[in-house]
């Protein structure tokens, strides 16, 4: 198992320190609090004395910097004043987005409802390409100066690089693990290479289908730009695609059509999603280790840290390396000849 590092950041949220702190913070709440599910942070619904309902969220002490924080929001602010449909943060008490109270930081914005986009409609899917296209839109305007990029192979080198150093692998399987991260790694940033001229711009960053919300009157809504990053625009695709080939590529080609009667999509870019898919497994690895002294993540992921779980991933990093080797199509026939090996891992 990976050492437990301790994690006390979230240990004074009690309901009467979150109704203290979003009272500070102008809103004044009914005392009905329902925690929503959020490994990273602590995000609950809370009913108003008014009669509204909002979303608050109490960010994880030390993952973000305040500016890399008020650069997600500025950005969620953008998208809205373009009518592009998220949920952004609200001003509060002091003129901010980003309230500090007792060590902790929080922001709220408004309830938005909704449920998972049915993936199954072709018309749903050109709906939401569409909306990508729009969102990466405003993302083009102007760049990100503090959030990370997903630019190149460096989020899994430092990823891996703390997983071995903090001893989170067992010593019987970290020799072989490290070798196929190492060839992933250097796969990845060859494919990154490939593409000099890669276009990049700002990013959803984490768009799988949890993080849409649909209501049949308003069609799909972004929620959670926690995880917005620079980066090339097949980042916010390849998270929506189902484990099964053949759905994967229609679902791959109605989102593009989509997409397509709005901003023009760069074909090339397919040939990342192997290597983006390969970054986010070694990523998701450290992530859970990073975070297991944390209590919510030993009984969320019982099955993490043990040896099973790390063969699984040497023969999962192995997968990957087959699937990310050059294809000999050209990448306009990428669409139907190259994004077909699709393991279906979900993460959070």
């Amino acid at each position: 198992m990976p050492h437990a590092i301790p994690d006390l950041s979230f240990g004074d949220l009690t309901p009467e320190f979150m109704l203290d702190a979003l009272e500070a913070a102008g809103l004044r709440a009914d005392g009905r609090l329902l925690q929503l599910n959020s490994f990273e942070n602590r995000v609950l619904m809370l009913h108003l004395e008014d009669g509204g309902a909002a979303v608050a969220k109490f960010y994880r002490p030390a993952r973000w910097s305040d500016a890399q924080i008020l650069e997600e929001h500025a950005f969620a602010a953008e998208l809205a004043a373009a009518e592009v449909p998220v949920a952004a943060p609200w001003p509060l008490e002091g003129g901010s987005t980003l309230f500090h109270y007792q060590g902790q930081r929080l922001a709220v914005t408004p309830r938005q409802g909704g449920r998972g986009p049915e993936l199954e409609d072709p018309e749903v899917l050109r709906w939401i390409g569409r909306l990508l296209a729009r969102l990466h839109g405003v993302g083009r305007q102007k760049p990100f100066a503090e959030r990370l990029a997903w630019a190149s192979a460096e989020p899994a080198q430092t990823a891996r690089d703390w997983l071995m150093a903090n001893d989170a692998i067992p010593p019987e399987i970290a020799a072989n693990w490290d070798d196929a991260a190492q060839r992933c790694i250097a796969a990845i940033q060859a494919a990154f290479d490939s593409l000099p001229d890669l276009q990049l711009t700002r990013l959803h960053g984490d768009c799988h289908p949890g993080n849409i919300l649909w209501t049949p009157d308003r069609g799909p809504h972004f929620v959670d730009l926690d995880d917005a990053v620079t980066g090339p625009v097949v980042q916010d695709l390849w998270m929506l695609l189902p484990g099964e080939p053949d759905a994967a590529r229609q679902l791959l080609n109605a989102v593009l059509d989509g997409y397509e009667q709005i901003a023009e999509f760069d074909d090339r870019e397919l040939r990342l999603i192997e290597p983006l898919r390969t970054m986010r497994m070694i990523h998701h690895s450290a992530w859970l280790a990073r975070r297991w002294g944390d209590p919510a993540f030993p009984l969320a992921f019982p099955w993490f840290g043990t040896p099973n779980y790390w063969l699984d991933q040497v023969a999962k990093l192995r997968e990957q390396l087959e699937a990310m080797k050059p294809k000999d199509a050209p990448p306009t026939l990428a669409r139907d000849e190259d994004v077909v090996d699709f393991d279906g891992d979900g993460f959070s």
